[in-house]
C-alpha cells in the first residue's frame, strides 16, 4: 500500500473536521466540537492560520492527521511545536503511520530550529501513553494542565486593567 505525509491545504477542512470528530469520540467528548469544516477552512484560508496540519494518506485517503501550532519556550528563548491532535483512524493504527507523524512534527521542529514538541494525553489512554513512551517521550506527570473557558475565561478578562493595545485577530 502507497502511504505518504503531506501538508494540508484549506482542501482538507472536511477530512481534518472528520479526524477532530473521531478523535473526540475516542476521547469520550463529542459534543465538545464546535469547529466546523467551513470554519476550519476559513482558518486555513487566513493570512495568519492559527494551525499547520500534516496529513497522512494510503492509497490517496486521508488516515491521520497532526495538527499543530507554535508555541514558545521561555527556558529555552526558542520556540517550540504544540501538537493538539494526533489522530490515526482506527483501521490504519498499528502501521506506523502515528510515528510517522510524529517522526515528521519533530523533523519540522529541527528544521526551523525548535526546541521541542510538547502535547498532552489522557491519562486513562494506556495505548498512547505506552506509544509516547516507545518513541522516547517524557511523560510528565508532575505538570498539571490548567485552563480558563466560558464563564471563567470571560471573568478574568473583566479583571485585565484594560491599558494595553488590543490586536484585533
Amino acid at each position: 500500500m502507497s502511504f505518504a505525509l503531506r501538508p494540508a491545504t484549506a482542501d482538507d477542512a472536511e477530512a481534518i473536521h472528520g479526524f477532530i470528530y473521531e478523535l473526540a469520540v475516542y476521547e469520550r467528548e463529542p459534543d465538545a466540537v464546535e469547529a466546523t469544516p467551513e470554519s476550519i477552512r476559513a482558518q486555513m484560508q487566513s493570512d495568519r492560520p492559527p494551525f499547520e496540519c500534516v496529513i497522512a494518506e494510503v492509497e490517496g485517503t486521508a488516515v491521520g492527521m497532526a495538527l499543530f501550532f507554535q508555541s514558545y519556550s521561555t527556558w529555552k528563548g526558542v520556540p517550540g511545536i504544540y501538537l493538539e491532535d494526533l489522530y490515526v483512524q482506527p483501521a490504519h493504527r498499528g502501521a506506523g503511520y502515528g510515528g510517522a507523524l510524529l517522526a515528521e512534527l519533530a523533523a519540522i521542529a529541527v528544521e526551523r530550529g525548535f526546541a521541542r514538541v510538547d502535547w498532552q494525553v489522557l491519562d486513562w489512554n494506556t495505548p498512547s501513553i505506552e506509544f509516547y513512551e516507545s518513541v522516547g517521550a517524557e511523560i510528565k506527570r508532575d505538570w498539571i494542565p490548567c485552563r480558563l473557558t466560558e464563564d471563567a475565561l470571560t471573568a478574568m478578562a473583566a479583571r485585565a486593567p484594560g491599558t494595553l493595545p488590543r490586536e484585533k485577530s
